[in-house]
């Protein structure tokens, strides 16, 4: 099969999207199909085609957010390109420039579409209205999101059941939605597969102890991923044990606000900011960890939480349908609601590090329900189900065509 990726971002761009497109790449060409990408260059206003790796990136214009552009919705140069690669079915990550493209390329060659649902954009609206025009701003975002959803692509995929209720009891879509959750290249973390040695250097590197019972967060340094929150118990725990530290691995907006909060309280010494991390080095964070938390309320499913699962770091998470898709509580993961409740839980598996190996241990099991060639194979089942319902739609608007033109001749 002949794929065509289409997003706003992609490498050498750091976000769990990318993790995923890449991810998905790798395992569909794995599997013997040819996979093309079409994203916008972060890096210069060029059009670039890596021939090998079957990449095209389109000029654009930096937008202010973070580092993505905003390519034109028909560049001509991509499209001449594109209809030279017969692409069997288009999947698109992205509804914004990127996206409107693959519609428009899908709609020109008759090319079936599926698109991924990555973002649940009206947990964002806020940080963009500051409450101005909130309800009508949710309404356009509403209309724009079934527009291209609905109107444009053949087969839907979401991530969670949280995304799926959004579609279904919110906007009343009625297309096929097919929930599956993005998978990841689950090996690369698992215990067997890292070196020691490289473990403890990144260790000596950020200032860790082996004596040190380490709290991971791994993502943005922005304000939705409500990191304030684990900032704040982090207080409460340095009280009763001075050697449960906090590492943040990241970069972001809010970073700078973070560090501030970080010295008020004075806890230089239990929270550690790493900063951006490479993609290399990131199984080596986790295994320096003992326990994973996030308190995000936006996400849409979390892959970070799969990673530290398969680096077998227990992860201790906001009570949220996005990570109720992937966390059994009390199995493979613990959930809170409060800051009480998290302090508590940190306590816990401080005190009762059997108990801790055991959620370690049931969380390796369960990610590897989410390995990268599960995903790819769950995808391709929507893609051959694209293509079918692609075909009927052309053979019954042929049909169509031929009925209304014998029926004019005779009247």
């Amino acid at each position: 099969m002949r794929i065509g990726i289409f997003s706003e971002t992609y490498t050498p761009y750091i976000s769990g999207l990318v993790t995923s497109e890449v991810m998905l790449k790798h395992a569909l060409e794995k599997e013997g199909h040819i996979v093309y990408v079409v994203t916008a260059n972060i890096e210069s206003f060029k059009y670039e085609y890596d021939e090998k790796e079957r990449i095209l990136k389109i000029p654009g214009f930096p937008t202010g957010i973070y580092d993505s552009r905003l390519t034109s919705i028909y560049p001509v140069k991509a499209a001449n390109m594109i209809k030279s690669w017969h692409l069997d079915v288009i999947h698109s990550q992205t509804e914004f420039a990127i996206g409107t493209f693959a519609r428009i390329i899908a709609k020109q060659y008759n090319i079936p579409l599926v698109h991924t649902y990555h973002t649940m954009y009206e947990d964002y609206i806020y940080y963009v209205t500051k409450g101005y025009f909130e309800k009508s701003s949710k309404k356009l975002l509403e209309y724009f999101t079934k527009f291209y959803c609905e109107t444009t692509a053949t087969e839907l995929i979401v991530p969670t059941t949280k995304t799926y209720k959004l579609f279904t009891e919110k906007y009343k879509f009625d297309k096929n939605i097919h929930i599956i959750p993005t998978g990841i290249e689950v090996e690369r973390f698992f215990a067997e597969n890292i070196k020691k040695e490289y473990i403890n250097d990144l260790r000596n590197r950020i200032g860790l102890s082996k004596k040190n019972f380490v709290i991971i967060f791994v993502g943005r340094l922005a304000e939705e991923k409500n990191i304030e929150f684990l900032i704040n118990s982090q207080k409460e725990l340095n009280k009763k044990y001075k050697n449960i530290k906090l590492l943040i691995v990241g970069d972001g907006p809010d970073k700078e606000k973070y560090e501030e909060l970080t010295k008020q309280l004075n806890l230089e010494e239990n929270i550690i900011f790493t900063g951006k991390a490479a993609w290399n080095d990131m199984p080596y964070y986790y295994h320096n960890a003992d326990v994973f938390a996030t308190a995000s309320k936006t996400e849409t499913q979390g892959l970070t939480v799969i990673e530290a699962m398969a680096s077998g770091v227990v992860p201790v998470c906001l009570e949220d349908e996005a990570f109720q898709s992937m966390v059994t509580d009390k199995l493979n993961g613990l959930f809170f609601k409060t800051n009480k409740d998290y302090e508590n839980i940190i306590f816990n598996l401080y005190d009762n590090r059997q108990k801790l190996k055991w959620y370690d241990k049931q969380a390796r099991i369960q990610s590897e329900h989410y390995s990268s060639k599960n995903y790819a194979d769950r995808v391709l089942e929507v893609y051959n189900r694209a293509i079918k319902e692609k075909k009927l739609e052309y053979r019954f608007g042929f049909i169509s065509k031929l009925y209304q033109t014998i029926k004019r001749r005779f009247q």
